[in-house]
């Protein structure tokens, strides 16, 4: 049996998604033309596409049909595609580039930004509340994973997170509040993007329960690596956050330094490992993002 080539299956799969985003945003042509170019400019060129992917690999664990998880998938990175417009303006991060370009606000102006990021928000839910979805999958699944979303994507999640995080800024925090501030900042989307791949595959009680363990270690991992690859980071043009604005920021490196935030996402991965043991083969994928997240670092 051939070893399990993750690159390869992020390679495939990143390009799925994007196709499926391209289709997804085709519609909006219609929209103030300014408006469009904003929100594709957001979407594309795009990052890892780590949630999306994750959508596609809990679910195909459970027998998940990749027609069933695209649209979540993509409506995931949707609401993260908003999220980053978001962030990079003046009143958050005040950043100017975003994966080595310019931030959406450089390009377009801070208010057609803020309205593309609001564009795509809502884009979300029309993807996943479309007359296909419900075709493919029961209604009351729908609606289950519709609240689970945007209470993943909401003040209970991510904008609550991003509060916390703007308030910690220039204070001392402990490391409890620099976890919540990840677990929801960062990992609430994370945790929503395996949970509904899984649920959509037909995930049992007790695989659901792994799968969010699995989910929420990964998400803090994945956050603490960037905290480190911030960290390192020589300048602001590979799309980082700009320095200033970094080092007033709560984050785990700046509390327990960097010995040890690299032995946290040690730690953090093997416990992602251990949960998906038991599900055989079948979990390669969700070990191939452990590995990857572990290899940003190593």
């Amino acid at each position: 049996m051939s070893p399990f080539d993750v690159e390869e299956y992020l390679k495939q799969k990143r390009a799925v998604i994007n196709l499926a985003l391209e289709r997804y945003l085709k519609h909006c042509r219609r929209y103030p033309e300014k408006l469009y170019r904003a929100m594709h400019y957001g979407v594309f060129p795009g990052g890892k596409r780590f949630r999306p992917i994750l959508t596609l690999a809990a679910g195909e664990v459970f027998g998940g049909k990749q027609k069933c998880l695209l649209p979540f998938a993509c409506a995931l990175e949707l609401i993260h595609a908003y999220s980053l417009i978001h962030d990079d303006l003046p009143a958050l991060d005040d950043d100017d580039y975003r994966r080595g370009e310019l931030a959406n606000h450089k390009v377009f102006g801070e208010g057609i930004a803020l309205l593309a990021g609001d564009a795509l928000l809502t884009e979300a839910f029309h993807v996943i509340s479309e007359a296909r979805v419900l075709r493919l999958l029961k209604p009351t699944l729908v609606l289950e994973l519709l609240h689970e979303i945007t209470q993943a994507a909401g003040g209970g999640g991510m904008v609550g997170g991003q509060v916390v995080d703007l308030e910690a800024e220039d204070h001392e925090v402990d490391m409890a509040t620099v976890e919540n501030i990840h677990g929801r900042k960062t990992g609430a989307l994370i945790l929503a993007a395996a949970r509904v791949g899984a649920r959509i595959g037909g995930a049992r009680p007790k695989e659901m329960q792994r799968i969010t363990r699995y989910s929420r270690f990964l998400g803090l991992a994945f956050q603490i690596t960037d905290d480190i690859l911030d960290a390192e980071s020589a300048t602001c043009t590979a799309g980082r956050a700009s320095k200033k604005k970094e080092e007033k920021k709560a984050t785990y490196l700046s509390i327990a330094g960097p010995g040890a935030a690299r032995d946290r996402v040690s730690n953090l991965l093997q416990r992602c490992l251990k949960e998906v043991e038991l599900f055989g083969r079948e979990a390669d994928p969700l070990r191939g993002i452990v590995h990857t997240v572990a290899s940003r670092v190593s």
